[in-house]
């Protein structure tokens, strides 16, 4: 697996991260490990889609102002 970015918020308690394997199966190359270490495993097509959405302005109101 090759990091791509750590997410890393205003807390102290460690930092999801993107991964991408090109190994494995393409459904499941973009990998997303929180900072509990579960996983989401998704394509780079579904990871495109959330990627759009966020450009859109679509996740804006899930963003926390601090």
């Amino acid at each position: 697996m090759r990091s791509i970015t750590k997410f890393c918020g205003q807390c102290s308690c460690g930092c999801p991260e993107l991964f991408i394997d090109a190994t494995a199966p393409d459904e499941r190359q973009v990998i997303i490990v929180d900072d509990f270490g579960q996983r989401v495993e998704m394509s780079h097509d579904q990871f495109g889609s959330i990627v759009e959405a966020a450009k859109s302005g679509a996740l804006d109101s899930l963003a926390l102002v601090h």
